[in-house]
């Protein structure tokens, strides 16, 4: 089945919004959620990952996770020919993306970005290598890692030490996270052995993050209550010196044009059964990985 082509919004060389129409209801790659900080990540009706939040001497310490095999990724196979002639990637994965199966896409706006540069702690701190279990850590102001959805392989197997050459080139394709709000991070989409081979070339992997984008409604309530401190912030300041004047509106107009491509919540459904149901699916799979 052909799916429907999204309408596109240009951001410049570096990004681009899809906005999805006529696919409602959860998407095939899909968090769900049940009472009791229950995270459940499905595709299709394959579990892919539960987690519970953690909560402690910092309200919510963190996020355990199990995740189990059976991912697909959304994108095809990218052949080394067509990483040695690059087409525009953020095109081609937006269309891969809408023609996928199993992927995430459902009604809503979502950005498409490119994204080089990172914060170290992100690819070389909080980069999980483990298989399957592993813990997301929110008490030291937050976490902002890469959660796999397969296990990665070794640097030295061989689709990997292709990789690595196309990393030493420059010519790697980028690897697609999913930028996922309960984990305070990314998911990784695509890219496993790209991202590996990156860093065993002590490179940053060039990505493309998925987010969701807010929608009319949420932007515009935001507009309205932003609008309403911008105008306080005027009346006081209304002695201040003109260029303090100048400056304030300059903030209120930067925040403004921003605000329809800002970055809103990952959308969430329940799982269907509730707390009961998750619970079922946590006992099979500590029945499955008796070590974890």
């Amino acid at each position: 089945m052909t799916m429907k082509r999204s309408r596109r919004e240009l951001l410049g060389p570096g990004g681009l919004v899809l906005d999805v129409r006529d696919r409602p209801g959860p998407p095939p790659l899909r968090f769900e959620t049940a009472d009791g900080g229950r995270l459940l990540l499905r595709q299709g009706g394959r579990p892919l990952l539960l987690g519970r939040e953690e909560e402690g001497g910092c309200s919510h310490e963190g996020l355990f996770a199990h995740r189990l095999e059976g991912f697909r990724s959304p994108l095809p196979r990218i052949r080394s020919d067509l990483m040695r002639n690059p087409v525009n990637w953020i095109h081609q994965y937006a269309s891969w993306l809408e023609e996928a199966k199993e992927g995430p896409l459902c009604d809503a706006r979502w950005h498409l970005r490119e994204r080089r540069a990172f914060p170290a702690y992100v690819w070389w701190g909080d980069f999980i290598r483990d298989w399957p279990a592993c813990h997301l850590d929110w008490c030291a102001g937050g976490w902002e890692g890469v959660v796999p959805l397969r296990p990665l392989s070794p640097t030295d197997a061989p689709r990997v030490k292709a990789y690595r050459k196309h990393a030493r080139e420059d010519t790697l394709a980028p690897v697609l996270l999913w930028r996922v709000t309960p984990f305070d991070g990314w998911a990784l989409l695509d890219g496993h052995d790209r991202a590996v081979a990156a860093l065993a070339e002590g490179r940053t992997p060039p990505c493309l993050v998925l987010s969701r984008a807010p929608d009319d409604e949420e932007w515009r309530r935001t507009v309205e209550e932003l609008t309403e401190e911008h105008g306080h912030h005027v009346r006081e300041s209304a002695e201040s010196p003109e260029r303090q004047q100048a400056i304030l509106e300059k903030a209120y107009d930067d925040v403004m044009s921003s605000l329809p491509y800002g970055e809103a919540p990952t959308l969430t459904w329940p799982v269907p059964g509730g707390a009961p149901a998750w619970d079922e699916l946590a006992a099979r799979a500590v029945f499955e990985c008796p070590r974890d």
